[in-house]
């Protein structure tokens, strides 16, 4: 049995902020794809923040929505979600680091203010006895290991998350990984530096955060929600134009609807690769 279709709507452009880091020169070659094409494929992922001000935190689709906001796009079509969907996940991204030298990436810690490095060994249970703060794991391609955190208290939490990923993210090559022992890269980087092993964060963590303007560094947090709209191809003439948004969501709505009449939107229950992306 197909799920109900998501939830979509037009939402403000300025009501919508991002949580995490974002590089506005990542937005410019997608304007341009934007303005050729003349269509919003993907709509992005937003969800309400809760302290009542009617702005929402952008989940996925940052480089969208910095580029129609780069445009002057008044309102955008969104797939919106809820705080407490249980659809709704959030994981975090590890970070592994290579072509950087060691005893440059310890010195540039050390730098990070209020960060104190606490040697642990393989295997240690250090990690899940530190419940009052947000600890990050720094494994060394030579397999020693650190633990370093501090308080969720979110403008210090932020700095110090940006801290960490500022002593190496301009100096060094790097990727995202879900994989949490530095020993699974060694054959693969033959100059690896290190894998920083990232805390867990709950959704409404983040939406706190970014309520109050602090923006976690690029690429830690990943939201999922299921099910997912996809190649919606929305027309971004009807987004851009002056008519009220009480209009674009009316028009919006019978546009999903003749779209489902005419057999043009399907579900696959299955995982899915597309090779067009």
């Amino acid at each position: 049995m197909a799920p109900e279709i998501p939830t979509l709507h037009i939402v403000p452009l300025p009501s919508l902020i991002l949580h995490e880091d974002h590089d506005r020169q990542r937005t410019l070659p997608l304007v341009d794809k934007l303005r050729a094409q003349g269509i919003l494929r993907n709509p992005p992922i937003v969800m309400p923040l809760l302290d009542g001000t009617g702005r929402y935190m952008v989940l996925d689709g940052a480089n969208r929505v910095t580029s129609l906001q780069e445009m002057d796009f008044p309102h955008v079509v969104a797939q919106v979600v809820l705080p407490d969907d249980p659809n709704v996940v959030l994981e975090v991204w590890n970070h592994v680091v290579w072509g950087m030298n060691q005893s440059d990436l310890l010195a540039n810690i050390h730098e990070v203010p209020g960060l104190k490095l606490m040697s642990i060994k393989k295997g240690s249970t250090k990690r899940k006895e530190l419940l009052e703060c947000m600890p990050v794991e720094i494994q060394l391609a030579d397999e020693t290991r650190y633990l370093t955190c501090t308080t969720r208290e979110g403008m210090r939490l932020a700095a110090y998350l940006h801290g960490i990923v500022d002593s190496y993210k301009d100096k060094s090559f790097l990727d995202r990984t879900s994989h949490t022992d530095v020993s699974f890269f060694k054959e693969i980087h033959a100059d690896l530096t290190a894998l920083f092993v990232f805390p867990k964060f709950d959704v409404k963590m983040v939406l706190d955060l970014a309520s109050k303007g602090s923006m976690l560094p690029t690429g830690i947090t990943r939201f999922t929600a299921s099910p997912r709209a996809l190649h919606l191809n929305y027309p971004l003439h009807e987004l851009s134009s002056a008519k009220p948004i009480e209009y674009k969501e009316n028009y919006l709505q019978r546009w999903i609807q003749d779209r489902i009449k005419k057999k043009n939107v399907r579900y696959y229950a299955e995982a899915t690769f597309l090779f067009d992306e």
